[in-house]
């Protein structure tokens, strides 16, 4: 299935599943655990996030929400971003985590300005 044919929500969970295989392959060391337990944390969030914002009371409460999601995706591709930067990891095993935080925050900033424009 393409990426463009998937409800966003589980693009969500497949991004917060596929981080957290990605981190099963990074050393324990001091640093190497804080890195996993952040990336994990904001992936994972972004879509716990996404799933409120389905539930949201209101257009301001769903636009509340979106806005966590977003910076939940891009706290994840920073970690990603920094993990490459030291090459704590081989930068082939983040190029495709990489490129689905950019389509993802994409996406939901998109996503953003059209729920605002229609309150």
């Amino acid at each position: 299935m393409q990426n463009c044919q998937k409800d966003l929500g589980d693009r969500l969970l497949d991004f917060a599943a596929d981080v957290i295989a990605l981190t099963v392959r990074l050393q324990r060391s001091p640093t190497g655990r804080h890195l996993v337990g952040q990336l994990v944390r904001a992936s994972a969030s972004a879509g716990a996030n996404f799933q409120e914002a389905r539930g949201a009371e209101s257009r301001a409460d769903f636009v509340h929400k979106l806005q966590v999601v977003l910076k939940e995706l891009r706290e994840a591709e920073y970690w990603l971003k920094l993990l490459r930067r030291t090459k704590l990891m081989p930068a082939d095993l983040l190029t495709a985590p990489l490129v689905e935080a950019d389509e993802l925050i994409r996406i939901v900033v998109k996503s953003v300005v059209t729920a605002k424009s229609r309150s």
